[in-house]
This record gives C-alpha cells, sequence and structure tokens, in this order.
C-alpha cells in the first residue's frame, strides 16, 4: 500500500483509565495505518475539544472517536447524545470502548446513534488486537465523511 499519500487519520480517544489510555496509544502505535490520537480525560474535556474550547482552542476534528461510557463530569452517553444531536459533529464516528457489558448501556448507546459498541477485552494482547482491528475497519476499510 502506498502510504505516502495518506491522510494522517486523527482519533480522539476519550479515556480517563490511565492504563487503558497507554495501552490503547502502543496498539495504535503498532498500526500500519498513521494516525494521531488526541486523549481527553473527561466528558467536558472531550466537548471542549470537539468545540475547540479552553486548552483545546487549536484541536482538530477527528475523524473518529472511541468513547468510554464511565468517564466523569459527563458520562460517555451524555457526550454521545450531544455529538449525535450537533449538525457539525454528528457524521464522526462515534466507537463506545467500555468494560460494560451491561445490556441497557448497549441498548442506549445504540439508541443515542454510536456506530459500534465494543467490549473493551480484559487480556492485553486481546485489547491490543481490538485496537487494530477498529483501525482496521473504520481507517482501512470504511470511507469516512469529510
Amino acid at each position: 500500500m502506498n502510504t505516502k499519500n495518506l491522510k494522517l487519520a486523527h482519533i480522539l480517544l476519550v479515556e480517563d483509565n490511565e492504563g487503558d489510555v497507554l495501552l490503547t496509544l502502543d496498539a495504535f502505535e503498532e498500526s500500519k495505518f498513521q494516525t494521531q490520537v488526541s486523549v481527553t480525560r473527561n466528558g467536558q474535556e472531550a466537548l471542549d475539544f470537539l468545540y475547540c474550547k479552553g486548552d483545546f482552542s487549536e484541536a482538530l476534528k477527528p475523524d473518529l472517536i472511541l468513547l468510554d461510557i464511565n468517564i466523569p463530569i459527563l458520562s460517555g452517553h451524555e457526550v454521545l447524545a450531544i455529538i449525535k444531536e450537533d449538525e457539525y459533529l454528528k457524521k464522526i464516528p462515534v466507537i463506545m470502548l467500555t468494560t460494560s457489558s451491561c445490556q441497557g448501556d448497549i441498548e442506549k448507546a445504540y439508541n443515542k446513534y454510536c456506530n459500534s459498541y465494543i467490549q473493551k477485552p480484559l487480556e492485553m494482547e486481546e485489547f491490543v488486537k481490538a485496537v487494530l482491528k477498529i483501525e482496521e475497519f473504520w481507517l482501512q476499510l470504511t470511507t469516512l465523511s469529510k
């Protein structure tokens, strides 16, 4: 694959667990695809990033959002609802990447138009594989809206 003319994919990771942040960043470093990963650690920071407010005034619109449900200040469900109700943001794919296997969380996420719901694998190797599959599908196989 010719990677010279490929655009650098920009991913927003919304995650408060430092271990999961590091694992996700390591997984994307192993990727064959060039990515830039921005990290926010709570729901309010995620919205500030998406709306270029405060410390994120220079933030670029991400191509993909990986959103945990159980984050401080505003939950992932609240952030997802705001994203999907906004004309500027709603076309950005949002992948719920969470430890929750609760059917209520799954239903709530899809009812708010998440694009995918992935339960985080507990084993480190499986977690890395899951992130690489996300990257392969959403950034290599799928054509995203601009």
